[in-house]
């Protein structure tokens, strides 16, 4: 199956605007043979926008869904996409991500349990929960955002329920390319699943992203990674390739579950 991965810098606090450019991305991902599009972390209204997410967070069913749910089914491409999330019953705001399939309707959503530095966590309230992985073109997909993946235990607490391929919008700015140098491929080999990882790219109000948007397979390579600047990535994942690499990276057969309880205890 072929996931495209749209890094871009978007259009900060333009809802309209960063709609309108995914009408054209997703047009040029399902002619390029992708199944599933992935926008970056709080793609919607922009991620370093201050006090005007207040303003620009919608439900997890508003209007936007209903233009991307849209766009979706037009090109027959599910899309995965990072926004503010305003809960309508409590008004608390959320980073999260929501997937919706080709048909139109919702297969999955997620609120960002692992909220980064000091704005992060002013503005938004952590999720409380990971998400049951979703199945989807004979995968199953975990949902993380951003920070989350950086920690080995979300990505391995999503691989233990069943999800074989992850799905991470991220925002990272330029001096943690460690990241998807280091870290992603980590996750990929010692859980032997495909990371999917979608940054921004260029400068938001100051903020600069990296960019490095990739597509890592089970072996710890990139299948495909972009640079610094606005791209589509395309890029294959293939059930066979974690039973290719399995023999040489064994570590979830070889796991000993019963000397971890710290990880979790404390």
């Amino acid at each position: 199956m072929k996931l495209g991965l749209w890094q871009t810098a978007g259009f900060p606090a333009e809802v309209a605007a960063n709609l309108a450019a995914l009408e054209s991305t997703a047009a040029a991902a399902a002619a390029a043979g992708a199944s599933l599009l992935l926008c970056p972390e709080c793609w919607l209204c922009g991620y370093n926008i201050g006090a005007a997410v207040a303003d620009l967070a919608e439900p997890a069913d508003g209007a936007s869904a209903h233009h991307i749910a849209a766009i979706a089914q037009r090109y027959h491409i599910a899309l995965a996409y990072g926004y503010a999330e305003r809960d309508p019953g409590s008004s608390r705001l959320f980073n999260a991500v929501q997937v919706i399939g080709a048909d139109g309707a919702v297969l999955a959503h997620y609120r960002k349990t692992h909220l980064f530095g000091p704005a992060e966590r002013a503005a938004y309230t952590p999720g409380v929960q990971f998400a049951p992985p979703f199945e989807f073109g004979g995968f199953r997909f975990g949902l993380l955002i951003c920070y989350d993946i950086e920690f080995p235990e979300p990505a391995r607490s999503l691989v233990l329920s069943g999800a074989d391929a992850l799905l991470v919008p991220t925002a990272l700015s330029d001096e943690y390319g460690v990241v998807p140098s280091v870290l992603v491929p980590a996750r990929a080999v010692e859980n032997q699943i495909h990371v999917a990882y979608c940054n921004h790219a260029g400068i938001e109000n100051g903020m600069r992203f990296l960019g490095a948007s990739c597509l890592i397979g089970p072996d710890g390579k990139a299948i495909v990674a972009a640079g610094t600047d606005d791209a589509l990535i395309i890029g294959e994942i293939r059930r066979e390739a974690q039973a290719e690499t399995a023999d040489i990276f064994p570590y979830r057969f070889d796991r000993r579950p019963e000397l971890y309880g710290l990880v979790s205890s404390k």
